[in-house]
């Protein structure tokens, strides 16, 4: 196994540990992503004994900078592209109110056995006695050739004296395409509830990963079998299930938004616009209505999901910036671009879609897209043919109008001057008035075109122009 450890870095900790007398292990992570093939810059470097006085004594060698965390006994030094982190081998026991343990000195068995799952509890030796021996006691080989998710010790322990390794297990089940073995879904299952010791940055964190995968509906799955999404996001869950009257049912929407999510994650790596898939339907619940002679709607879900945004964002502690006003106007704008491949493509439509999307209009049509999730084959042919044609308009009215990012050609300012009002009822309603026909294709989006626009509308309001106007 020498050949895993070629960078030198280990062999400079080898010689060391042997003038300190230390014995010493690199574990977790790094071992596993050797096995996965995954190029990794994180390594964990286990002591038995002190962890902080190696990395000191590791820190002179490199000379570089070491940073301790005497809270969490660890200490962590970069060599150049690398990140090492150093702790000392430990025993660790919990108390069923919190997450945090009791740590004490401990072995290096003690240290494997309270790893969170067997595909990181493997180490590597890296004393010249056992240098590059892989130590491997729960069968980390054999689950990562499994693809399976396992605990090494009973996972009813394990998860219920840190639950957050609940939504780690379904986050790296996620990331890698792995199972979860039946008895930790099982644990999780019934721990479900102990999520709520854990802070909500954390939870988020994790979710936030698990939304990051290659196919997220994987970790979405198991969350909702698990009971753990109903524990963290409630709101999603209310997505579940089919309604029937009249014998007329409608999709279920929480298996859509998986759907929706997972196709827009093969074009996009964008957390945000993952987020505005899982939340854009999210206010179908709230909107569901059952009309006799037609069927299911849901009508405004757009408008409701919109103001749902900020509260669902507040109560997973995501930023309330930016991102979060990026998602609200996709949820409020997701609808148009479909409607829009429904019917002639008018100028002013397309228009009047840059004009509110702006800057996100790439990003709602990836959405729009992804949106699409029906089975029948001819449907998919004729939105996506539509959607193309629409994506075509897009490109042809915002080289010719440049209405994304809209700056009205004629200020309130402006209007005040050219008929010396002051602020009030007049300037605001020759403001939309200006911006109505330039949407509508009344007139050029031009200053030139705009001034004599305004001037005719506030002489049709009983305006005269100011005599510096005349």
């Amino acid at each position: 196994m020498k050949e895993y450890l070629n960078n030198p870095i280990f062999t400079r900790l080898s010689k060391l540990a042997e003038t300190t007398n230390d014995q010493i292990y690199v574990i977790g992570g790094f071992v596993r992503d050797i096995f996965l093939q995954r190029p990794s810059k994180d390594i964990d470097i286990l002591v038995i004994g002190n962890g902080i006085k190696f990395a000191e004594a590791a820190g002179k060698m490199l000379h570089t900078k070491v940073s301790i965390f005497k809270n969490f006994g660890t200490a962590m030094l970069r060599d150049g592209e690398l990140e090492i982190e150093f702790v000392g081998a430990r025993r660790e026991s919990y108390r069923a109110e919190s997450r945090k343990p009791i740590v004490e000195d401990g072995t290096l068995d003690d240290d494997q056995k309270r790893r969170d799952f067997t595909i990181n509890a493997m180490a590597f030796g890296l004393n010249k006695s056992n240098f590059g021996v892989l130590l491997d006691p729960f069968g980390g080989i054999d689950d990562l050739e499994n693809k399976l998710i396992r605990t090494p010790l009973d996972p009813q322990i394990t998860f219920s004296d840190d639950p957050l390794r609940m939504l780690r297990a379904i986050r790296f089940a996620s990331q890698l395409g792995f199972e979860i073995d039946n008895a930790a879904i099982s644990a999780i299952a019934r721990n479900c509830s102990r999520i709520k010791i854990v802070s909500m940055e954390r939870v988020t964190d994790e979710l936030n990963k698990i939304i990051l995968s290659p196919k997220p509906s994987v970790g979405f799955k198991y969350l909702f079998d698990t009971g753990l999404l109903k524990e963290v996001f409630p709101q999603m869950v209310d997505l579940h299930g089919v309604d029937v009257i009249d014998g007329k049912g409608h999709k279920d929407n929480f298996y859509h938004t998986l759907q929706v999510l997972d196709n827009i994650s093969e074009n996009t790596h964008d957390l945000w616009l993952r987020w505005a898939a899982i939340l854009h339907d999210i206010a179908k619940p709230a909107t569901k209505r059952f009309e006799p002679g037609h069927g299911w709607t849901f009508h405004g879900h757009e408008d409701r999901g919109a103001r749902m945004v900020p509260k669902i964002f507040a109560q997973l502690k995501l930023p309330l910036n930016d991102k979060m006003k990026m998602v609200q106007k996709l949820v409020q704008l997701h609808l148009r671009p479909i409607v829009l491949a429904q019917e002639v493509v008018t100028d002013s439509a397309v228009r009047r879609l840059l004009f509110e999307a702006g800057e996100e209009i790439e990003g709602l049509m990836l959405l729009c897209n992804a949106d699409v999730t029906t089975k029948n084959e001819f449907k998919i042919k004729k939105y996506r043919r539509n959607f193309e044609l629409v994506t075509k308009r897009l490109k042809e009215v915002e080289e010719s109008d440049q209405i994304r990012n809209w700056q009205p050609p004629v200020s309130g300012e402006d209007i005040m001057l050219a008929f010396n009002l002051r602020a009030g009822r007049e300037v605001g309603i020759i403001k939309n008035q200006i911006r109505e026909a330039i949407l509508e294709g009344e007139i050029k989006n031009s200053r030139e075109e705009a001034i004599q626009f305004m001037l005719e509308k506030g002489k049709e309001i009983g305006l005269m122009p100011a005599k510096s106007n005349t």
